[in-house]
């Protein structure tokens, strides 16, 4: 009796449990659990003895936690994983012009909900690791190389090359594999363009991913390519800055320029190669050697450069600096989320911030410990989870 008395004036105590009343103990503890009421608690009891005397004691935990714990049971985790290598199920070239050809791919689900993959650069081109953010089974993953980027044709072609040919190839590709509206994700020079895109075409969006923030103002083209970044890489600028006589370092976008567009394809090379390289070793918060091999690759180091060079000489061709920032109230309805490195030396956080400031409604994402590469761990996890998120907004 007394032991009965002692454990529930314990019990009762509301300063202990305020989520429970009790009106009386079970004769014996092996019936404690059935008689507690535990909607609104969890309780613990320990019985134990020791000299001879039972001990209990009682865990109290808040209630609101209660129902954290059962709705997360009710709501699974988010895949953030990269998904299996695919193949395309189908590929092709698109003539959308007299002078250019898009070369494209599919892969996925034939039936599923489309979604467009508009890579970087500009100029970069698609690889396959870039179906590896979608699910294969919910999307129809479309994949295409701008003009004179990857397998498309002319091979490192400027002329008829503006960000406005690039939004009319895109409509011409949804046209061409009749669908009426997809999903855009851009990263780098592709979230300028996904941007571009969607602010012209808003009703053939159901969504927007958005990486590694590039607005194409000139303050994001003097950081990188004027000497900004070299106050974090100093090493990595100088092979950058020395190809460039000191006469001509007053404007390093137009210097290169100037070389990549030489009548001497030796020039040319060594231009994209430095041009190239530069990017390579930055985007990375730490040095990725398979990503800077790619510099020295001139096939893609030339289309690379040249094209990069081209619409940030043309400031992306837009009417003013500020064009995406003053358009965004027309996309401001799409469900989008924005992913962004928090250590980006290429595209810094402060144009995501930007963005995010104009546009509140978007979700905002800053992955803390990465750069600017989609294929840093942190980054690929949070756009493996956008895309998990959208496949509820389809």
């Amino acid at each position: 009796m007394k032991l009965r008395m002692k454990l529930s004036a314990a019990i009762g105590a509301p300063s202990l449990f305020p989520c429970c009343s009790f009106t009386h103990l079970p004769a014996s503890p092996s019936t404690l659990y059935a008689s507690i009421p535990f909607s609104a608690v969890v309780l613990s009891l320990y019985v134990r003895q020791r000299r001879n005397k039972l001990f209990l004691r009682a865990v109290n935990l808040d209630c609101e936690s209660v129902e954290q714990m059962n709705l997360k049971k009710e709501i699974p985790e988010l895949n953030k994983n990269l998904y299996p290598s695919i193949e395309p199920y189908c590929t092709g070239f698109l003539k959308v012009s007299n002078l250019h050809t898009l070369y494209w791919e599919q892969s996925g689900n034939p039936n599923g909900h489309p979604v467009v993959f508009l890579h970087g650069g500009p100029g970069a081109g698609t690889s396959p690791n870039n179906r590896r953010f979608f699910d294969p089974v919910f999307y129809r993953i479309i994949l295409f190389d701008q003009r004179g980027a990857g397998k498309s044709k002319p091979h490192a072609c400027l002329e008829e090359n503006t960000t406005w040919d690039l939004i009319g190839d895109i409509e011409k590709l949804r046209e061409h594999l009749k669908i009426p509206e997809w999903q855009v994700f851009g990263g780098s020079w592709g979230s300028t363009l996904a941007l571009a895109y969607s602010i012209s075409h808003p009703d053939k969006v159901t969504g927007i991913i958005l990486r590694g923030i590039f607005l194409l103002r000139k303050k994001e083209i003097d950081w990188f390519y004027e000497g900004g970044a070299a106050v974090i890489y100093p090493d990595v600028w100088e092979p950058f800055r020395d190809l460039i006589p000191e006469e001509e370092r007053s404007c390093f976008v137009e210097a290169y320029h100037k070389r990549l567009n030489s009548d001497n394809l030796e020039t040319q090379y060594a231009a994209a190669r430095a041009w190239t390289k530069w990017e390579m070793m930055t985007a990375h918060l730490l040095p990725n050697e398979e990503n800077i091999k790619r510099g020295d690759d001139d096939h893609f180091s030339l289309a690379f450069a040249r094209i990069e060079n081209h619409y940030f000489i043309n400031r992306g061709f837009f009417s003013s600096d500020s064009f995406l920032l003053e358009n965004v109230e027309k996309i401001k309805h799409i469900k989008a989320i924005i992913v962004q490195g928090r250590y980006d030396v290429c595209c810094p956080m402060m144009s995501a911030w930007d963005l995010h400031k104009a546009w509140p409604e978007a979700e905002f994402l800053v992955v803390p410990g990465a750069g600017h590469s989609a294929n840093e761990a942190g980054i690929a996890a949070e756009l493996v989870a956008a895309n998990e998120k959208l496949k509820k907004h389809p």
